[in-house]
């Protein structure tokens, strides 16, 4: 294998320069200071944890995690998620702070794709996790700051899309009673947003025609409270009608914080299924076809930790956020100021620089008066001030 050069880096990451870092630092700004007035406290916790406690509680497949070894030959994970340290530190750090507790961050966060052309193995996610509290009200609470934190990053127009795991894996379990990889491969396809294959799978799966049709009808549960009722019809299973249940309650709640015209119900929609435990969600930009933020309760992560509690979050994918409000952000361009001086009036330049540094708009900088003003005209600044 051939030395890198000099000015070559790993696959999957990438430089940022101070245009998009301007871009990424206003975004986070504007999310973490609309957390902050929901009563969320920022957490930072370690790019590195533990294989054997983080790694293994991560919503992360194994194949996916960055490994290495320390001096003493431990396995250590560059972090692949936020919510498995933030659940370390609550069970541990923060083991006697009552609950409920809200927690926010802002982290670089990593993970290993193999052959994925495009795909980012290190990128920003800025979320929050409410831990403690195991009601609808938590549910609905997150979802409408996710709502709000969107509007926050600056984008206009997008869905939030609500399901439930609990109905997918009720409903399966009744059509597919004693055959687990038969619902497992079917829960996959709808994973992975695979509605063609997961109608195939369901012509090839060993089925009464009436089950087919039911299972294959709910691709059209999209849609708003009266997804609800549709639902209900479909199965008789107690898991499932508890899940029907529980989403109504998250959407009269999200009907009085005045959100819900954000939301569209899609019983399709099962999140990572070995990991979330009730209410999942993704939310959809108009001008992207994949999610800018998602989330969902995970009430089972907490034991891992030996603090078992109740909770539910979410992550907004600031890098994709940037994509979608690349635009409106470069109409944002700062007032660039460069304030030139001769050695006699150094005083009077820096004064006029401080002064100027007082708009929230500006950008100054200084230089001593040695054949600089046209070269500085020429780097692009809005204006140029001379002491002389």
């Amino acid at each position: 294998m051939s030395k890198p050069k000099v000015f070559e880096k790993p696959t999957g990451v990438k430089d940022y320069l101070p245009d998009t870092v301007a871009k990424l630092r206003r975004i986070e700004t504007n999310v973490l200071e609309c957390m902050r007035k929901w009563g969320y406290r920022q957490i930072i916790t370690p790019t590195l944890e533990y294989y054997d406690t983080v790694g293994m509680a991560s919503s992360t497949s194994d194949r996916k995690l960055f490994k290495l070894l320390d001096k003493k030959g431990t396995t250590v994970v560059l972090r692949s998620d936020m919510t498995a340290p933030i659940a370390r530190v609550v069970a541990s750090l923060l083991k006697e702070q009552p609950f409920p507790l809200r927690l926010s961050y802002h982290s670089n966060v990593f993970r290993a794709f193999e052959d994925e052309a495009g795909r980012e193995a290190e990128f920003f996610q800025t979320g929050v996790e409410l831990v403690g509290d195991p009601t609808a009200d938590a549910d609905a609470e997150v979802v409408a700051l996710a709502i709000a934190c969107l509007k926050a990053a600056g984008i206009g127009q997008f869905k939030i899309a609500l399901g439930h795991v609990g109905f997918l894996n009720g409903l399966f379990q009744e059509a597919l009673p004693d055959r687990p990889d038969a619902q497992s491969a079917l829960k996959d396809r709808l994973l992975q947003r695979d509605h063609v294959g997961y109608r195939e799978l369901l012509r090839r799966t060993e089925l009464d025609a009436t089950v087919r049709a039911e299972l294959e009808g709910i691709l059209r549960l999209r849609g708003g409270q009266e997804i609800c009722e549709q639902a209900r019809a479909l199965s008789n299973d107690r898991m499932a009608q508890e899940a029907i249940r529980h989403l109504c309650e998250v959407w009269d709640v999200l009907q009085a914080y005045g959100v819900s015209e954000h939301v569209l119900i899609d019983l399709t929609m099962i999140g990572d299924f070995t990991y979330y435990t009730g209410m999942t969600f993704e939310g959809y930009a108009a001008d992207l076809g994949f999610p800018v933020c998602n989330g969902g309760r995970y009430d089972n992560l907490l034991q891992q930790f030996d603090r078992p509690a109740a909770a539910t979050g979410f992550a907004l994918k600031t890098n994709r956020i940037m994509e979608v409000t690349a635009q409106e952000e470069a109409d944002r361009r700062p007032y660039r100021v460069l304030v030139l001086y001769a050695p006699v009036k150094v005083k009077e330049a820096l004064d006029c620089a401080r002064e100027l540094r007082l708009r929230d708009d500006a950008m100054v900088e200084t230089a001593r008066l040695a054949g600089q003003r046209e070269a500085g005209l020429a780097a692009g600044y809005d204006e140029v001030i001379e002491f002389v």
